[in-house]
């Protein structure tokens, strides 16, 4: 089947922070043909990273905490267990904003990195794409708020051991996609990494 799609038209809804489109559009089919126009709301966020931190000797992760407001329908669950992230900004490699937000968001300074994986967050309507690290740090000093005031972060970082990051999935307690796709690797791959990063 050849793929195609046709924007017909375009226009811009809302532009701040972030940009949102309102297309009307249509694609080809599987059973051949084009489909009828359709209206979609189009979210645009350009490509972010995220990073679980990961301390190999003492086998313990770095989890922030933070309010999102994409979590506000649920007040008592707005401040969210996640892991760090960010934007890469014009000029920016996807490795060069894993460590400044491992450094503006936790305090955290990377000693090394591995790519996890590169996946749509919610394809349905937005195009935000994110590159997913382990990186490797020493946590024996991580802890407290950090971020970035002129931006509003406060955020609040600590450490736990792995198996306790486990268990706050199991639990609930982390209910973002990202830490719980990051940490789940993490469970396959634990042994590998502690091989190569361990001395």
């Amino acid at each position: 089947m050849d793929k195609k799609f046709q924007i017909l038209r375009s226009e811009l809804a809302y532009q701040g922070f972030f940009r949102m489109e309102k297309l009307r559009l249509k694609h080809t089919l599987y059973a051949g043909g084009w489909s009828k126009e359709m209206s979609r709301e189009f979210f645009f966020r350009g490509p972010c990273v995220a990073v679980l931190l990961y301390d190999p000797d003492l086998d313990k992760v770095v989890l922030i905490e933070q309010f999102r407001v994409g979590a506000l329908l649920r007040p008592e669950r707005a401040w969210l267990v996640e892991i760090v992230a960010g934007a890469i900004e014009s000029g920016e490699s996807e490795e060069e904003v894993a460590c400044r937000e491992s450094l503006e968001e936790a305090g955290c300074c990377i000693q090394e990195l591995v790519v996890i994986n590169e996946f749509y967050t919610t394809p349905g309507c937005s195009a935000e794409r994110i590159t997913l690290f382990c990186g490797k740090v020493d946590s024996a000093k991580v802890g407290g708020v950090h971020g970035l005031a002129e931006e509003g972060e406060d955020i609040f970082v600590k450490t736990v051991s792995f198996v306790e990051a486990m268990q706050m999935i199991n639990d609930g307690t982390i209910e973002s996609a990202i830490p719980i796709i990051a940490i789940q690797w993490l469970a396959l791959n634990k042994v590998w990494l502690q091989h190569k990063w361990c001395a």
